[in-house]
């Protein structure tokens, strides 16, 4: 079983408008540049949920067909609009059939944690 799983992708506009739709979450932080422009973080940002999407998709590596019981994630530094990120997943506790997963999105721009945060799931 893998103890670490990673991938780094960056978000586009048209990323953030189709996740609005699917979710129902058109937050201008997310799908209004012009808005997001005059905001502190000069720019849209990603939905929590669409990078929590992402993580879930790492777990799923690390525990495939894994049920997911808990997670527990901070948002502590916004995902800008086509920038790269960072995902990592990395397995940090066992027992029986459940495992602890931290969970971690890094802008590799300048290496700030925008979302951390744990999981645990059932085999």
């Amino acid at each position: 079983m893998n103890r670490t799983a990673s991938l780094e992708r960056s978000f586009s506009q048209a990323d953030f408008d189709a996740f609005a739709h699917v979710s129902g979450d058109d937050n201008p932080i997310h799908v209004d540049p012009e808005f997001s422009a005059r905001t502190r973080f000069g720019q849209t940002v990603a939905h929590g949920a669409l990078l929590c999407a992402v993580l879930r998709g790492l777990v799923e590596e690390l525990v495939p067909g894994g049920r997911q019981i808990r997670q527990a994630t901070r948002y502590c530094a916004p995902s800008p609009v086509d920038q790269p990120l960072r995902f990592d997943a990395e397995m940090i506790a066992e027992s029986g059939s459940a495992a602890k997963i931290r969970l971690q999105v890094m802008r590799l721009t300048d290496g700030v944690i925008t979302c951390s945060g744990e999981t645990e799931v059932e085999a």
